[in-house]
């Protein structure tokens, strides 16, 4: 096989065999994406690359923003040593993309001058068009017209415009996809790709973007509004179990779930999002062997890996969980789930100065959730900062104040106690709420804190039991968490680890012993 060239631009020798640029001889801190965006600049020679160009070649099956592409110039710049203002290797043209100041040359073989490279045509790409971008609790669905329909109707045009901005994960993109599926809509009432793609955009405000809950309501009206015609759509289907998720409700998004799987076996959206409430409700081993059992391309589900990190996390096996958590949060800096995963693994190992670390690069990559914040408070409990935990508490709950939990810390870690009537309300709304079969196992956790801020000890222990009994089993978070340590010494919370561990074992010899583990397992004890 033919070695990659190697090229010269102005003083620079680029290796593409090694990955290695340098300057009379010194090696220069050129790697990972800066020197395959670099690669990709010197295959078009010095033709203007377009964003979408940049981003197929360079990130695909990733899924950016032109900010995300931005950044990593910044970052190639400085590793070459060049200026932005008065760049000598890559320019910015506006509003295009970028392309090389001067055409490279091919190096030369010994004795022969290097020839130019040639220009190349761009090749126009549209990133994340018929893909699924998977979130923890939910799924991201669309479909991609065939692209004659897209030349000739406009509706169409429309709504691959509306499933490019979908895709790509920003509260802004969003917004405009929204936009366009109600121009569809305007267009095509009828239009079940533009209703369904709708109703995710308006579960993704809540899952994702901070919206108030009423959100929610609007998704299951227009998955609803398909399923009245179409009771077999099980795109439909799981829109509406993603509509349920976002709220908070596990019970009736799983069955959504698990319907659209039963009418399309190869919808692996939602099986892998069916797969993460399974692991909600301590079916691990299930959940990772639907997590495993992808019928169609992997790469295109692209939060996948930090889903099979946490159940291997859970399961036991912290080495191939980092691996997989660590080339996450490397590889997706603009996935809000993969900035999570990180520090709070981290955290959970007892790293504490790595996961704050980590934890300050993901807030830096302007993510915003309220588990980040969240993560944030407990660390600064952990060093004997309350008044950096209040803030952090305090700003979770600006984030979604309409969310419980963010709520309850930050008036447990407020200036102010509680009141006995504050607390007393709270614990009634949430035993109202469990009775009437929603939340998730670890929202009892939040009881267990309320019951224990107002004195009712035995109560708040009992609670912590009925989480492990509903399937949580996080047992690290247990140990760690600051939140639970006045609770963690008592006698019955060593009974519930022990329960969830004696559980937790069982699963993970399911594993070891099945012939669908990963190839990580292989050798695991």
């Amino acid at each position: 096989m033919d070695q990659p060239p190697s090229y010269q631009l102005l003083d620079l020798d680029i290796d593409l065999a090694r990955q290695r640029v340098s300057r009379a001889g010194e090696v220069l801190d050129v790697q990972g994406l800066s020197f395959r965006l670099l690669a990709c600049l010197l295959r078009h020679g010095d033709a203007v690359v377009d964003f979408d160009t940049l981003m197929a070649e360079v990130w695909a099956p990733a899924l950016v923003n032109e900010e995300t592409v931005t950044q990593r110039v910044k970052l190639l710049r400085q590793g070459l040593g060049d200026d932005g203002r008065r760049p000598r290797y890559v320019r910015s043209v506006r509003s295009r993309g970028y392309q090389l100041c001067e055409a490279p040359r091919l190096a030369a073989a010994p004795g022969q001058d290097p020839p130019p490279v040639r220009r190349r045509r761009r090749t126009p790409w549209a990133a994340g068009l018929g893909a699924l971008v998977l979130v923890a609790g939910g799924a991201w669905w669309w479909q991609r017209p065939p692209a004659d329909a897209i030349r000739s109707d406009p509706a169409q045009v429309l709504l691959s415009r509306a499933a490019y901005y979908a895709g790509i994960g920003q509260k802004d993109n969003n917004e405009r996809a929204i936009g366009l599926y109600r121009q569809v809509l305007a267009r095509a009432p009828a239009d079940t790709a533009a209703r369904i793609g709708l109703s995710l955009a308006y579960g993704a405000r809540v899952c994702l973007y901070n919206f108030p809950y009423a959100w929610t309501t609007q998704a299951q009206r227009e998955a609803e509004t398909v399923l009245q015609v179409e009771p077999r759509n099980a795109g439909a289907w799981a829109a509406l179990a993603y509509a349920h998720d976002c709220r908070g409700d596990l019970a009736a998004a799983l069955k959504a779930y698990e319907k659209a799987v039963a009418l399309d076996p190869a919808n692996d959206r939602a099986r892998a999002s069916a797969a993460y409430l399974y692991q909600e409700q301590g079916r691990l081993a299930e959940a990772l062997r639907a997590n495993l059992d992808i019928r169609g391309d992997p790469a295109r589900l692209r939060f996948r890996e930090v889903q099979i990190a946490r159940e291997l996390e859970l399961l036991g096996f912290e080495d191939a969980a980092e691996q997989r958590f660590r080339a996450s949060f490397q590889l997706y800096p603009d996935n809000v789930f993969s900035n999570i995963a990180w520090p709070r693994h981290l955290f959970l190992q007892g790293r504490l100065r790595e996961a704050q670390e980590a934890l300050d690069e993901a807030m830096a990559r302007h993510t915003p959730h309220v588990d980040l914040h969240v993560l944030a408070g407990e660390l600064a409990l952990l060093r004997g900062d309350r008044a950096a935990a209040q803030a952090a508490f305090e700003e979770a709950h600006r984030l979604r104040p309409q969310m419980s939990f963010p709520a309850t810390l930050a008036m447990l870690y407020g200036g102010t106690p509680p009141s006995a009537a504050w607390l007393d309300e709270r614990i009634a709304d949430m035993q109202r709420q469990f009775g009437e079969g929603r939340g998730f196992p670890g929202d009892r956790l939040e009881l267990a804190l309320l019951q224990e801020a107002r004195g009712l000890r035995a109560d708040a222990l009992r609670s912590l039991d009925a989480a492990v009994q509903a399937g949580y089993s996080d047992r690290a978070y247990l140990q760690t968490s600051p939140l639970l340590h006045r609770l963690a010494g008592d006698p019955a919370v060593a009974a519930a680890i022990d329960a969830l561990s004696r559980r937790v074992a069982m699963q993970r010899a399911q594993v070891l012993a099945a012939g669908w583990r990963p190839a990580d397992l292989r050798g695991a004890p």
